[in-house]
């Protein structure tokens, strides 16, 4: 197979160019990572600007608490991107297609469970996130509602896990933009048509990402015969599904751990009422686009380091992860250029309030310039993950989060106030930077492959 896409979509990423076969990669993970913050952008957006204040806290404030505990199963969606990667890179079409049956019989099952979960943990842990009494119903609504549908999004990333790992990228985005289109029709109408206020929010945002899901599992199965998505037949490899568990697990309890942290310092944020928790949580708006192009070429380097570990071609790994750092690093100064001087009018998107746009600022001057850290911090453990080897990123993220951004948090706003607490996120990026150059430089990931190599 050329190093150019096939007829299908897929593409070999052992031949050609490495900067030219991530770069491309990336670009439909970009506009899909647009399409996905637009989706979230609007319901802040809608509830903000048609709503109240009010509302734009509770709709940030439920964000981080589902994704928390849809994490687990979104760590199997990115062990089943490097499990596909590596088989497709071995062009092992039989394992490939046993991977995407066990990750669905493991979705299938343990949805119920999840929602379950999700439903009766809200109460508590918005309580324990100190969401003001007057945010509090709001944000129940929301994150009751959504937890209602997540089987939708888990289901999209399992397909986009899947996909990716055959190194398309462009059907991803087709989903996604089908989900946006309707997320935004449906949030102007039960928002502004029947005053729904959150609920509609909510409800617009499971019914759009079930939708996705399903016409996902349509299309695949139209344009990928070789795969032939069934989620009920239940066709299960127990030792695949240990393996997928080994490269999951360990990402989903990061994601996990890593959400709760963001809950944690939602407390902290949640201290000093709704306009200063609206001005963050719009900030962190801005702040996800700024870290989509980061987030893309990390994605993409996973997927490349995978086929090459598959097929064992180590220099190439090498050569792609200097070529991914590069461009990262472009994208982080164009962000500074544009969000630094520009910052409040994409701030009055959310809301006019100086107080608000007066948070979000201070959120954003105080993180953006440091990108350049988060870029390498990243690329370093995206290396490792598409190498097969997730428990260093998962050390490096957990240390970076709980050992240094957390603490520094709560002794930066008690020794400096509360704008300065946001130089926790330059503190554990440090950090993590650190745990990952080192354990990248030992060397050890390069033995993790889930793939054999023949002699």
């Amino acid at each position: 197979m050329s190093s150019q896409q096939s007829s299908h979509g897929m593409t070999d990423m052992t031949q050609g160019r490495p900067a030219r076969l991530i770069f491309f990669f990336a670009l439909p993970l970009l506009v899909g990572n647009i399409f996905q913050q637009l989706y979230n952008m609007v319901d802040s957006i809608v509830v903000g600007r048609y709503v109240g204040t009010i509302a734009l806290a509770a709709v940030g404030t439920g964000f981080p608490l589902i994704f928390m505990l849809s994490s687990l199963f979104m760590g199997l969606g990115i062990g089943a991107t490097v499990m596909v990667a590596q088989y497709y890179g071995a062009q092992d079409h039989k394992k490939v297609r046993r991977t995407v049956d066990t990750i669905y019989t493991a979705l299938v099952v343990g949805a119920i469970p999840l929602t379950v979960i999700g439903l009766l943990l809200t109460d508590p842990l918005l309580w324990l996130m100190n969401v003001p009494a007057d945010t509090m119903a709001d944000a129940r609504t929301y994150v009751l509602i959504v937890f209602g549908g997540i089987v939708g999004t888990l289901g999209y990333n399992v397909n986009a896990g899947i996909l990716q790992g055959l190194g398309d990228s462009r059907t991803p985005l087709l989903f996604l933009a089908i989900a946006c289109v309707i997320n935004i029709v449906l949030d102007l109408t039960f928002v502004i048509v029947f005053h729904m206020g959150v609920a509609g929010v909510a409800i617009a945002t499971i019914i759009a990402q079930i939708f996705s899901w399903i016409f996902g599992i349509f299309y695949i199965n139209r344009k990928y015969p070789m795969l032939q998505i069934h989620p009920f037949s239940f066709r299960f490899d127990r030792q695949l599904f240990s393996q997928l568990i080994r490269l999951g697990i360990p990402a989903g309890i990061q994601q996990a751990l890593f959400s709760l942290g963001i809950m944690t310092l939602q407390a902290l944020v949640n201290r000093y009422g709704a306009d200063f928790i609206a001005g963050f949580n719009g900030a962190n708006k801005l702040d996800t686009f700024a870290f989509m192009p980061i987030q893309s070429f990390c994605t993409a380097v996973t997927t490349f380091v995978g086929q090459n570990i598959g097929a064992g071609r180590m220099d190439r790994v090498r050569s792609g992860t200097r070529s991914a750092l590069v461009m990262s690093w472009g994208f982080c100064l164009g962000a500074n250029l544009l969000l630094l001087p520009f910052g409040p009018v994409f701030m009055r998107m959310f809301s006019t309030s100086p107080a608000v746009i007066d948070a979000g600022m201070a959120y954003l001057n105080r993180v953006l310039p440091f990108y350049f850290l988060l870029a390498l911090f990243f690329t370093l453990s995206s290396v490792m993950r598409g190498a097969g080897e997730m428990m260093i990123p998962m050390i490096s993220s957990i240390l970076s989060l709980w050992l240094a951004r957390v603490p520094a948090a709560y002794l930066l706003d008690a020794l400096f106030g509360r704008d300065n607490m946001f130089f926790c996120y330059v503190v554990g990026w440090l950090v993590g930077v650190i745990v990952s150059g080192v354990a990248y430089f030992h060397g050890g990931w390069r033995n993790k492959a889930v793939v054999t190599q023949q002699s």
